[in-house]
This record gives C-alpha cells, structure tokens and sequence, in this order.
C-alpha cells in the first residue's frame, strides 16, 4: 500500500490501522511492508524520532510480515495496492454517506478496519510465514456473515430492482458505487492468491460479497438523499 494512498484515509482508520498492527507483533516496524511501517511510526511514542520515509524500498523491493522482501510489482503488493485504494474510496464515500444515515457511516468504518485486517493477512504468505504470524493474522469469517446480515437489512428499506441502474444518486451514492468497482477490482487481485494458497480464502469470500453490499448501500444512500437513481437506456 503507498504511503499516499494510507494519508488519504480519515484520522480514525489511521487510528484502527495502528491499533490493529501493534496486536500482530512488537517488531512489526521492521517486518511489516513499509507502507505499514511507517504508519506504525507516525503514531507511536517514538515518532519524533522516526522519519516517514526509509529508503529501504528505493530498489524497487519492499519486506512482508512474514520477513521476506518481494518486488513491489509482486502480485502480493500489487493486491495490497488495490485494497488500501478500495479502504480510500470508502473512507471518502463514507464522510458524504455519514451526514444521511449515521449507521450507513458506522458499517463504513467498520468495513475500513476489515479492510486493514485484510491487508495484514495479504501481507504474510501461507507457504512463507510461520505458525505466529499466521495466527495474529487471520481473518475472521464471520465479518462476512455480518455483511449479509447488513445487505439483508437495507435491502428491505428499497424497491424491488427492475432494471440496470447506472452509477448515480448523489454524490454518497457514486462514492459508494465507486467503491463497488474498486472492489472488484481487489477481488480480482487477491482471488489469485488465494486459489494459490498465498492467502485464506476467507479474504476473497470477503470482498466478493463487500460489493454487493457497497452496490446495496450506494441505492440506500441515493434514496435518503432524495436522489433519482439514473436507469440505463439502451442505444
């Protein structure tokens, strides 16, 4: 994940980024790739002594928790990449989708956290990491369990979908519907991995269904709004 893209997220998934690193491991500084590490710096005691930038990855290479270095067009940090854009998109869908409904802004930021713990389980291959470090990491399937907990709830706030609706409703409703495809995006990237038995399929399964919430919300958020929903006219 670039450095860039992790200042992009708002203050407090910043915040669950940190607390959710220091729970897998006291080193994680030096092991975790340096994207994370240098978030992991900024907001420790020691920040004033650390500065942003490593230099580590100025050959093109970049460490995993697991401790080994990849290239950083590896398809591992290339789905790193897709995830921490897709947590950037939600965290900006999520400022407009919070003013509408305060529970719709509530599962956004549970989502950025699930998105993070994601990261931490791309970022330690199954084949190259140890018992521990596998351990801190997996990730919990029953957060998609509440996913469909959350699609079956707003689904019966809406009208029934006749026909294909094109990105629309507002600006909360395109963020959100923005975020839908970025999110495909993701899955196409860590489906690989996970058919590779670099990572727990869990995290595809995950992402397979956050779009088909994000495409559920994204309606809910054009209907609070007061927003028509723009239906696709063939040619």
């Amino acid at each position: 994940m670039s450095w860039r893209a992790v200042n992009r997220i708002n203050s407090r998934a910043r915040s669950h980024l940190v607390q959710a690193l220091i729970v897998l491991d006291t080193n994680l500084v030096s092991n975790l790739p340096s994207s994370f590490s240098r978030a992991a710096a900024f907001h420790s005691s020691s920040a004033t002594k650390m500065k942003i930038y490593t230099k580590t990855g100025d050959k093109g290479s970049s460490s995993l928790y697991s401790g080994e270095r990849r290239e950083k067009d590896d398809l591992v940090f290339a789905a790193l990449g897709d995830v921490d854009e897709l947590n950037s998109v939600i965290g900006v869908a999520r400022e407009y989708a919070s003013s509408l409904d305060a529970t719709l802004g509530g599962q956004l930021e549970d989502i950025q956290s699930r998105l993070l713990d994601i990261g931490s389980a791309v970022a330690t291959p199954i084949p190259s990491s140890n018992d521990s470090k596998l351990k801190r990491v997996a990730f919990d399937p029953t957060a998609t369990s509440q996913l469909e907990e959350w699609i079956d709830a707003w689904t019966s706030e809406l009208p029934a979908l006749t026909q294909f609706i094109l990105p629309s409703g507002g600006p909360a409703a395109s963020f959100l519907h923005m975020s839908r495809s970025v999110c495909r995006r993701a899955e196409r990237s860590v489906t690989p991995l996970a058919r590779a038995g670099s990572t727990d399929e869990a995290v595809a399964v995950y992402l397979n269904r956050l779009s088909d919430y994000l495409f559920t919300v994204a309606r809910v958020a054009a209907k609070k709004a007061g927003k028509p929903e723009t239906v696709y006219k063939k040619a």
